[in-house]
Order: structure tokens, then sequence, then C-alpha cells
């Protein structure tokens, strides 16, 4: 279930997660199938975890909330993309500048949980990379169960979303209410098993 991580583990890959990663084909199907503001609302729900854990050692580091507060505004339609944008750049940068791989990694979890009110694809990068967190946290040897642990979690909080979304009178940016729209991590999985029997 998990040679794939190991393997980028002791290749020193900075994310150890990808879509083809066995341990995350649940989750990415059922991801496959929801609307767009579904996966927002999931996405900035989950990465509250994440944020907590960063401030705990970074208290006065305030860009990776920035990103999720003004990626939130976006998706209800108060701001424009620029500034929510700007916002989810700055949470990346925050992991190179911190020097710290675990943290770090939290920091990218929070800019693509942000980065999901623009496209679905982003969704998948919020378990990449605080899963890979965990794996740098825990070590080879005991990283297992907090990993298997935190995909429960994710796909808990999915099922909760898909259900409750339309229940509970949101607003929302224009562009997250066209439910006609593809969702594109489906495309994208579609687009790879299409070149796949090209092959």
């Amino acid at each position: 279930m998990f040679s794939d991580v190991e393997l980028k583990l002791k290749k020193k890959n900075k994310v150890l997660f990808s879509r083809e990663s066995e341990c995350l084909q649940g989750l990415k199907t059922l991801i496959e199938q929801q609307k767009h503001r579904t996966l927002v609302m999931w996405a900035l729900d989950c990465a509250k975890v994440p944020l907590a854990q960063f401030e705990e050692k970074y208290p006065y580091e305030v860009r990776p909330r920035m990103a999720l507060e003004l990626s939130e505004a976006w998706s209800r339609g108060k701001i424009k993309m620029p500034a929510a944008k700007r916002a989810i750049l700055d949470a990346h940068a925050v992991a190179k500048e911190i020097d710290d791989s675990v943290y770090g990694a939290l920091c990218h979890a929070i800019g693509h949980a942000g980065a999901t009110v623009h496209v679905e694809t982003h969704a998948l990068g919020l378990p990449f990379y605080e899963l890979t967190s965990l794996v740098l946290r825990f070590g080879i040897c005991e990283y297992q169960k907090h990993v298997d642990e935190k995909i429960i979690n994710y796909y808990e909080r999915l099922i909760y979303w898909q259900e409750n979304i339309d229940k509970l009178n949101l607003k929302w940016a224009k562009f997250l209410m066209d439910d006609s729209r593809p969702n594109k991590e489906r495309v994208l999985s579609e687009r790879i098993k299409l070149k796949e029997k090209r092959e």
C-alpha cells in the first residue's frame, strides 16, 4: 500500500504522495464525483488542521492563515482572484523561507487547499503535502497509522460536505454555482487513462 511512498522517501523526494499513490485511490475517486464548491469547502475545512499545527510552531507567521481567509472570501464572491492568488503564492513562499520540511509541507497543503477555489485539481494537493508532513514527522517506522487515520478523516469530511453543501445556504461566487462544468479532476483522470490506452 505504501511502497511508492517509501521509494520516494528513499529518493529524498519533496512530495511523497501523488495521484498514483495506492492509498489515495478511494479518495481520488470520491473527489472526481464532487461539485466544485463541495471540494472547496472540504479543502478549506481540512486545511484548518495543518494551519493550527503550523501556527503552533510559527505563531507570528500569518501568511498561511491569510491564504485560507482570502481563498474563502474569493469563494464567497467577496474578493476577486488576484488578491487570493497572491495570498496563496505567499503561503507557498513561506515553505521555502522557513527551511523546515515538515512545516513547509503544511504550508504547501494550505496553499493547495486555497487554490482549490480556482480548480478542482488542486484539492489533492492538500493530502499530498499534509500526508508528506506526517511521514516526515513520524518517520519510516511509525507513519503508516497516522497516514491511514488522516486518509479516513479526509474521506469522512468529504462525505459530510457532499451531503451538506446545499443544505447550509452558503453564499457562493457565481463561477462556483455553475454545476454544468465538468469536474476537472475527473477530466484529468480520463485523459490519463486514454493516454495509457494509446501507449
